[in-house]
C-alpha cells in the first residue's frame, strides 16, 4: 500500500536565517510558513549574526502554532511528512542540530509528524551526536 504524502515539511537554511514551510503536494502551494526573517520572530531571538538550534526550536513552535490555527496539525488524518535524512544531507551534516530542533519542536507541540525513510539506529546516533555539545 502506498502512503500518500500530501503535506510535506521543507526546511531552508542559510547562515543567518531558517525558514520552515509545510507544502501541499497536491496543488503545490505552501500551507503554512515560519521564518526567522519575520520581524515578530526575529525580535524575540538573540541570534546575532547566526541562528542556532535555540532559534530553530522557537521556529518549530511558531510553525506548530500556525498549523494548529489553520487546522492542519494532523495533515488531514495522514500526518505531515518529513524526510530527516534528506534534509540533513541537503543542509550539511553541521546543520543536523538545527534540523532536529525544528523537527522535535514541531512534534512536541502536538503536530502529527511522520519521519520518512528513517532508521531508528541513525536517529539515536544523530541525537547522541547533537546532544554532545549540550551536556
Amino acid at each position: 500500500m502506498t502512503v500518500l504524502k500530501r503535506y510535506v515539511l521543507r526546511l531552508f537554511m542559510s547562515i543567518k536565517y531558517i525558514t520552515a514551510n509545510v507544502v501541499d503536494k497536491n496543488n503545490g502551494r505552501v500551507v503554512t510558513t515560519a521564518s526567522t526573517v519575520e520581524h515578530a520572530v526575529k525580535n524575540s531571538l538573540e541570534c546575532g549574526r547566526t541562528c542556532n538550534a535555540k532559534a530553530a526550536a522557537i521556529l518549530g513552535e511558531v510553525l506548530a502554532m500556525r498549523l494548529k490555527v489553520e487546522g492542519h496539525q494532523d495533515g488531514q488524518g495522514r500526518g505531515i511528512h518529513a524526510d530527516v535524512k534528506k534534509e540533513i544531507e541537503k543542509k550539511g551534516f553541521k546543520s543536523r542540530t538545527k534540523v532536529w530542533a525544528v523537527i522535535n519542536s514541531v512534534r512536541n507541540n502536538g503536530v502529527t509528524l511522520i519521519l520518512d525513510d528513517f532508521d531508528v539506529d541513525e536517529n539515536k546516533y544523530y541525537r547522541y551526536r547533537s546532544d554532545e555539545g549540550h551536556q
